[in-house]
């Protein structure tokens, strides 16, 4: 796998809606489009694509007010514009596919991004493989419970305690701990005045509402699923993984052992070893 400094390069610019997207694209082959999470941006895949490029075409992005892709005040950068975000870049990407569908592998947010794009906005995947996703009801840490009811007042506290509070909130989300060198990555497009309030601007905004909208349709999904969920995720317990794959048609449920929500951090071997055994089959 690549270095801890290496990072994976967004040399791409996508207009949503007047909105600058920034995506990446590497490696050729059928197309696989990996999806991010809350709180992180499409680094979480640093250590994954790179394997995955090496026969396929792999294309990642960072959300809308995420990572390395456009923040403005004002900005709708909720699940309810996410699944847009992704329909328009697989539409996008796919006139250099020549017909095929893509293998789509999400985690957190992606997930339900994903889902979303999928029973919505008539996106057509091969596969999908959903790493601790966003999915089922309820969700939602204390934490993001109590700056969705105080935003202005977090976005607005001294830089050194809103890094201290970010650290913090991230390293709930793995069981083994951060280098201080991952979790700079992590935080980086959250520092500053622009990436504060980002941060809990995003937070705020984060309704499960666009859940709900598309919970009692998951039945309606044809293409194979495969689910994963850490054991040890502190911020949405395995328990919902087992419903959402009770929900889906012959979906496939695996648990993790000693890996939390950031399973790409904790278990990064896991999630490619699934990948290879059933994002590949039938190719």
């Amino acid at each position: 796998m690549t270095e801890e400094k290496d990072s994976l390069p967004l040399d791409h610019v996508f207009d949503f809606e007047g909105q600058a997207v920034r995506y990446g694209v590497i490696g050729e082959g059928a197309p696989l489009v990996l999806v991010h999470g809350t709180p992180f941006s499409s680094q979480v895949w640093r250590r994954i694509a790179p394997i995955a490029a090496r026969s396929r075409r792999v294309h990642y992005f960072d959300l809308l007010g995420y990572g390395e892709s456009e923040m403005r005040d004002g900005q709708d950068v909720s699940l309810g514009v996410q699944n847009r975000v992704l329909a328009a870049l697989v539409a996008h990407w796919s006139a250099n596919w020549n017909g095929a569908l893509p293998d789509v592998l999400a985690h957190d947010f992606g997930g339900a991004t994903s889902l979303r794009a999928a029973l919505l906005n008539g996106c057509a995947y091969r596969s999908l493989m959903l790493v601790d996703p966003v999915a089922v009801a309820p969700w939602g840490s204390p934490f993001v419970r109590h700056v969705r009811q105080h935003e202005a007042a977090f976005a607005g506290v001294p830089p050194y305690m809103h890094q201290a509070m970010l650290d913090a909130y991230l390293q709930g989300a793995v069981h083994r701990k951060l280098s201080e060198e991952t979790l700079r990555i992590y935080t980086q497009p959250w520092t500053g005045e622009k990436g504060q309030a980002a941060f809990y601007r995003q937070i705020a905004q984060m309704d499960q509402c666009y859940t709900d909208e598309v919970q009692s349709r998951y039945g309606e999904l044809t293409c194979p699923v495969s689910i994963l969920w850490g054991e040890e995720d502190e911020w949405i317990p395995v328990e919902r993984g087992v419903e959402l794959a009770s929900l889906i048609p012959q979906a496939r449920f695996t648990r993790v052992r000693g890996s939390g929500h950031l399973m790409q951090e904790d278990a990064p071997e896991v999630i490619v070893g699934e990948w290879l055994t059933f994002g590949h089959a039938g190719l």
